[in-house]
């Protein structure tokens, strides 16, 4: 491919300012200003795995929580995802990866499916993470998946520790997405029977 596939997003409301920007076919560098350092952490995760080069600077209502800034992210990064792929000719457009992080193990499986919907089942058993409520990871994802249209599954088959668990499923994601973003030189055109996706 000689063209690299990147998007720049940027929305803002009252609650959140966001400005990302990717590009699929990088290195898996990261530069992250959020507010929320272990969000940030899980970001870097996304990015190193995927080889997504990434640049996200965002702020929000944090005297408030971090949930804005957390689903507002993933609102972004969906968009620019669907964007960086286009029609999404000549991808592979599944994509799966099964990543142990010590104790945990987690299975994370996509498909740009055009169908934004996501499934996630993972036994986290500390509802924070420092500061961090574990609860925003479920709400990352599900704007991810409706923004990007892609159907998203992440479900964790062994874990005790909430760190562990919430690691390897971003580490998963990253996996799965590169996986499904990469170019199969063999598909030709939109890999769909139905011609669109």
């Amino acid at each position: 491919m000689t063209t690299q596939r990147t998007a720049s997003i940027q929305r803002a409301t009252s609650e959140t300012a966001i400005d990302l920007s990717i590009n699929l076919d990088g290195q898996g560098t990261s530069t992250l200003t959020t507010g929320v350092g272990f969000f940030e952490h899980m970001l870097t995760q996304i990015a190193r795995h995927g080889l997504i080069d990434m640049t996200i600077n965002a702020s929000g209502d944090l005297h408030i929580d971090d949930h804005h800034t957390v689903e507002d992210v993933g609102i972004v990064l969906g968009m620019a995802l669907r964007e960086a792929l286009g029609d999404k000719s000549g991808i592979a457009r599944y994509g799966d990866a099964t990543v142990p992080m010590d104790e945990a193990l987690v299975l994370c499986a996509l498909d740009f499916s055009g169908r934004g919907q996501a499934y996630v089942d993972l036994d986290i058993r500390d509802s924070r993470i420092g500061t961090f409520a574990t609860e925003l990871v479920e709400e990352f994802f599900h704007a991810v998946a409706r923004n990007a249209g892609m159907t998203l599954h992440i479900r964790s088959l062994a874990g005790k520790n909430a760190h562990h668990v919430v690691e390897g499923a971003f580490k998963a994601f990253g996996r799965a997405l590169r996986m499904a973003i990469a170019n199969d030189p063999r598909v030709v055109g939109i890999p769909s029977t139905k011609g669109s996706l």
